[in-house]
């Protein structure tokens, strides 16, 4: 982007920003390289982290939840830290590096979810004009392994590291299967992205009216926005709070003792 801004002259001001998300041998390494590249581009950079933000690193969460609701809390506070970040910088649009892979993986998760309203914006170029920062996909059609070999024949400093937790998250069944499926099929990638982007949706369905939270300010269609519920779980030592319909019973009151004892039940 600094090199295409420079040549065509697009008037763009850069900045870069990280999320630490506190990950032991996945973010402190990706940092560094983070870091080698802002010293190369001479950008400014700001990193901003779980602790930072929340008092909770995903270490310290997988250690309460276990491996298989964490890959929520992280969502869910990493989108929240892009656009606390970026609020640092008072910039006009966040550009993420989400290739079309990335984009794929949505488009299946959504479908097999049934969640219609995130479904038809999922492929959207540009999301969040509703309230957020608005948040760009530049690399929306290019594929993951000509990032990579374009990384390596550039000789880029780059990181590929995968998430030590990724292999137990949902949306790892959706890149298995979309694997699997390009292996048999080549184009399945793109086919997937193009049928998300012309799925006829229906008219009627309806969209959640975007407010504030009441506790955070942060955007929300609740009362109390996902971050806030996921964190009143963790330090209340009830994190299965936060998944599923059980936010509800936050937003609603406080819980009662009965309720609290039958969420400490459940079995993660």
């Amino acid at each position: 982007m600094k090199v295409l801004n420079k040549s065509h002259g697009y008037g763009l001001h850069l900045m870069l920003l990280s999320v630490d998300e506190g990950i032991t041998g996945y973010r402190d390494d990706s940092l560094e390289t983070v870091k080698r590249n802002q010293q190369h581009y001479d950008l400014p950079l700001k990193i901003i982290s779980y602790q930072e933000l929340y008092g909770w690193t995903v270490d310290a969460i997988v250690k309460q939840v276990g491996l298989k609701n964490n890959c929520t809390f992280c969502g869910v506070f990493r989108r929240q830290a892009l656009d606390r970040g970026a609020m640092v910088f008072k910039v006009d649009k966040i550009c993420t590096g989400h290739n079309a892979d990335d984009v794929a993986e949505t488009v299946l998760m959504n479908f097999l979810r049934g969640d219609i309203a995130r479904l038809r914006r999922c492929t959207a170029i540009t999301t969040g004009s509703e309230g957020a920062i608005p948040r760009c996909k530049p690399l929306k059609y290019a594929y993951e392994k000509e990032i990579v070999l374009y990384a390596y024949f550039k000789k880029l400093d780059y990181f590929s590291t995968e998430c030590v937790y990724s292999p137990n998250a949902y949306r790892g069944h959706a890149r298995a299967f979309l694997k699997d499926l390009e292996s048999i099929w080549p184009s399945s990638i793109v086919d997937i992205i193009h049928s998300g982007e012309n799925l006829s949706v229906k008219e009627d369905v309806k969209m959640l009216v975007q407010g504030t939270c009441v506790r955070c300010g942060y955007i929300s269609s609740q009362k109390l926005c996902k971050a806030c519920v996921l964190l009143e779980g963790l330090n209340r030592g009830l994190p299965k709070l936060g998944i599923g319909k059980h936010h509800k019973l936050l937003a609603q009151e406080p819980l009662t003792e009965k309720e609290e004892k039958k969420l400490k039940a459940v079995d993660f």
